[in-house]
């Protein structure tokens, strides 16, 4: 039995990186992505954990995370996640809070990994070896020659047979070129690879059930929030209108958002760095395998890898062109999609190494 070892203060940080074109979904633009970083140190290993989330967040670890969680045995991660929870009562969960602590937890269970020397995988439980990704972008602000160049990046070059594109341009108001977008993206592609949309909750519950009809003549198989996450209801009402499977959850923030979600969508999404880290997408997963659902991992791509191996009910997990970008330049480790898949079974932990000193020049905090 591995003796206690108590957590250490962690070191956050907090890092601004452009974006490499103008970026924008149906409801929000955006032209740079924040990630706060959590290193938590314990015995003779440190884990690290991020969430893409404002910087003030980064204060938020340290003023009412950082006491509740200093002086734990650090093999002891669901009592360090509960610690954490009760802390910010007051603060109210949802939001910024969550992502503070999905960026410790996520660090917690690394370190914890680190500790027994083990891929966090394998500390788990493995319930597969290849964890299948698609390519994510499409932004709504890429002209056609920008859209066909990343799709044909994912789908010919490396071979990845699912991609997902923007729609919902303007709050709904570009639906004809939302169309059109889609027929250029499926000639990209051809006719094998799966297409699919996410409209960010941009239109109303009858434009997206009409919306989504045309679609499906482009073999979209994949509507996600085509109208507001909150509107459950909606969701229900396109979900049952439509032959594609209709997807939310990207704002989730806690458990019973997700129970309260899993009646109106063919497959639960759930983002680690935002419901809470590891500890509560694992729950998450199991909820939805209870109500016969999928998960499908949104966004952050090598914070959930490993997670998303030790689930039986995954669909995949985003391979997000922000996310992805910031990943490849901040960690050695990243890992590779070609073929459609990541095997995250590659060193101790996570597997990555923050390259501190070459990020420098995009630190804020």
């Amino acid at each position: 039995m591995k003796d206690a070892v108590s957590i250490e203060r962690p070191v956050v940080s907090a890092y601004t990186v452009p974006a490499d074109a103008p970026e924008a979904d149906g409801t929000f633009a955006w032209d740079t992505t924040t990630v706060v970083i959590v290193e938590i140190t314990a015995g003779d290993a440190t884990g690290t954990g991020w969430t893409y989330a404002p910087v003030s967040v980064a204060a938020l670890v340290d003023e009412q995370l950082t006491p509740v969680i200093v002086g734990r045995d650090a093999l002891d991660v669901p009592a360090a996640h509960d610690a954490m929870v009760q802390a910010v009562r007051n603060t109210g969960r949802p939001g910024a809070a969550a992502c503070a602590i999905s960026a410790v937890d996520i660090a917690l269970w690394d370190l914890k990994a680190r500790l027994l020397e083990l891929p966090l995988v394998r500390l788990l439980g493995a319930a597969r070896d290849e964890v299948p990704v698609y390519g994510s972008g499409g932004f709504t602000t890429y002209h056609d020659t920008h859209l066909a160049a990343q799709l044909n990046g994912w789908v010919h070059g490396q071979r990845i047979p699912r991609v997902k594109i923007k729609v919902g341009e303007r709050w709904g108001r570009a639906a004809a070129r939302d169309v059109s977008r889609v027929r250029t993206a499926r000639e990209v592609i051809g006719p094998q690879a799966e297409l699919y949309v996410d409209a960010n909750g941009g239109y109303t519950r009858k434009q997206a059930v009409r919306v989504g009809r045309v679609l499906a003549e482009h073999g979209v198989g994949w509507f996600e929030e085509p109208v507001s996450s909150d509107d459950l209801q909606g969701l229900a009402q396109v979900r049952d209108a439509l032959v594609c499977d209709v997807t939310a959850g990207a704002y989730g923030y806690d458990l019973p958002y997700f129970a309260r979600m899993i009646p109106s969508v063919d497959c639960l999404q759930v983002d680690a760095t935002r419901c809470g880290g590891l500890t509560e997408w694992l729950r998450a997963a199991a909820l939805a395998q209870a109500h016969g659902l999928e998960v499908s991992a949104l966004g952050a791509p090598h914070a959930h890898a490993a997670v998303a191996a030790c689930v039986p009910n995954l669909r995949h997990v985003e391979w997000f062109h922000d996310h992805v970008r910031i990943e490849s330049m901040f960690f050695d480790g990243a890992l590779d999609p070609t073929g459609g898949v990541v095997r995250p079974e590659g060193g101790v932990g996570l597997g990555l190494e923050l390259r501190t000193d070459e990020v420098e020049e995009f630190r804020v905090v």
